[in-house]
């Protein structure tokens, strides 16, 4: 959530976005967009995989451990692509984003892009990194314009050269010339990119830490990095704790009263109450009457963090299952609680798998009264950006005859980060919108109802900031 000294510096600029005319240049560097190096998580993913070169390797580890970004990093990095075709490049860009990337993106910036956004405004992207790199966060990001350091292609493949200049220098002299002189009235860019800020009208320099210039600063919380705080180890250690705790107690319970179901809900209860508690966050909900009025039904929710599963054992309380994909069966304690919940794990990848894993949830939808509770996007988004739909959802509604209830969830993934452990405090903001009636549902319809459903989810997502 951002700090009393953010709020003041946001406000002015949202009331700078909203008087700008339509088709202003706002320019976001990579440096305000991220908290850390998109070079250093390429070079590193690569490490990782074995396949730096030893040329390459002291270099490499001296950027992950800290040097800092230059332009033999990024000409380290291309060469690496050698032979590479640009469709497997632009997957494992997408798989950086996913895996590290999105964790070290900045809210407050993502907040700032959408409004420039709603305001008509021609958003424009740079940074040093390679263009396959910026690429999935520009098109996450919805940018109009990505202008970044260009690699050769010969013959479909990558040929391990730069073409043109790396836009890496101190002062975003380059990042400015890039531009080619047209007037910007926005520039977003991390300390010490004076070039970059001047050419705008209005220039905001973006900082986790404090400093004086000649620029505004938006103070910006940390992000991203892999330590915890003694804090997080705590609060996570309560919230698992609390978890733990409450599965040995239900599981007496259910015993005692031979109910697995029973068993299932307690743990369900003392999970999101208490669990949420020690790990100190606070869910704030608008709407919670659309959480019992309709069921049984299938709740779709967005899809941001691992504490999602938490929040809706919170709201939800009880008399649901799930659909999770393969993998989570495996997951330690989940996995095993989400076995005797009777939650159905479907293979992404085996449609007919897939639907014999759902028949059991569908029957005791239809036939036991019990709610369903799917993450239509089918994973975990890397950034705030809303996943498309899958139409699983939308058929098991449609065949079993029951509302459909959208739980918007924000602010989950600054609570826990995508690809950390931990949990943060904070406050998550749900918003439960009222049932939406399935019965008119026709195959032949399905794609437009999962059309207007996400669309419902983006007008509330993007209306809260």
């Amino acid at each position: 959530m951002p700090r009393t000294s953010e709020l003041g510096v946001l406000a002015a600029r949202r009331a700078a976005i909203r008087a700008a005319p339509a088709g202003s240049v706002a320019v976001v560097d990579e440096t305000a967009l991220l908290a850390t190096s998109a070079v250093a998580a390429h070079a590193g993913e690569a490490l990782r995989s074995g396949r730096t070169a030893w040329r390459a390797l002291p270099g490499d580890v001296a950027l992950l451990a800290g040097a800092g970004d230059d332009e033999d990093a990024v000409r380290r990095l291309v060469a690496g692509w050698a032979g590479e075709d640009e469709p497997a490049l632009a997957r494992r860009a997408r798989a950086v984003l996913r895996d590290e990337l999105g964790a070290a993106l900045r809210p407050e910036m993502w907040s700032l892009v959408l409004e420039h956004r709603r305001a008509g405004h021609h958003v424009v992207v740079t940074g040093h990194a390679p263009r396959p790199v910026l690429a999935p966060i520009a098109e996450d990001l919805e940018a109009d314009e990505l202008i970044a350091t260009e690699v050769a292609v010969g013959e479909g493949t990558l040929t391990g050269e730069v073409e043109g200049p790396v836009l890496f220098d101190g002062r975003g002299g380059r990042k400015a010339a890039a531009l080619g002189g047209r007037a910007v009235a926005f520039a977003y860019a991390g300390p010490g990119a004076e070039a970059l800020l001047a050419a705008a009208e209005h220039p905001l320099v973006v900082s986790a830490t404090p400093r004086d210039g000649e620029h505004p600063v938006l103070p910006v919380a940390p992000r991203g990095g892999t330590l915890a705080t003694p804090g997080d180890v705590l609060r996570t250690a309560g919230f698992y704790g609390a978890l733990a705790s409450a599965a040995g107690t239900a599981a007496a319970v259910g015993l005692a009263r031979r109910s697995r179901r029973h068993m299932i809900d307690l743990t369900c209860s003392v999970t999101g109450d208490l669990g949420l508690a020690l790990a100190g966050i606070d869910v704030e909900v608008t709407g919670a009457e659309h959480l019992w009025s309709a069921r049984p039904c299938v709740f779709v929710f967005n899809h941001q963090s691992k504490i999602d599963v938490a929040l809706l054992m919170k709201l939800l309380r009880g008399g649901f299952t799930g659909v999770a994909k393969a993998e989570a069966a495996s997951i330690p304690l989940w996995g095993a609680m989400f076995k005797l919940a009777g939650v159905a794990f479907v293979d992404r990848g085996n449609t007919r798998q897939a639907k014999e894993a759902l028949e059991p949830a569908v029957r005791k939808l239809r036939d036991e009264g019990w709610s369903l509770a799917i993450a239509p996007e089918g994973t975990r988004s890397p950034t705030p950006r809303l996943g498309r739909f899958k139409k699983g959802a939308f058929h098991i509604a449609m065949q079993a005859g029951v509302p459909m209830v959208p739980i918007v969830i924000h602010d989950a993934g600054e609570v826990m980060w995508r690809g950390h452990q931990t949990l943060r405090g904070g406050t998550v903001h749900v918003d439960v919108l009222p049932p939406i009636d399935t019965a008119d549902w026709t195959v032949g319809t399905l794609t437009e109802h999962v059309e207007d459903v996400r669309s419902r989810f983006v007008a509330v997502l993007e209306g809260a900031t």
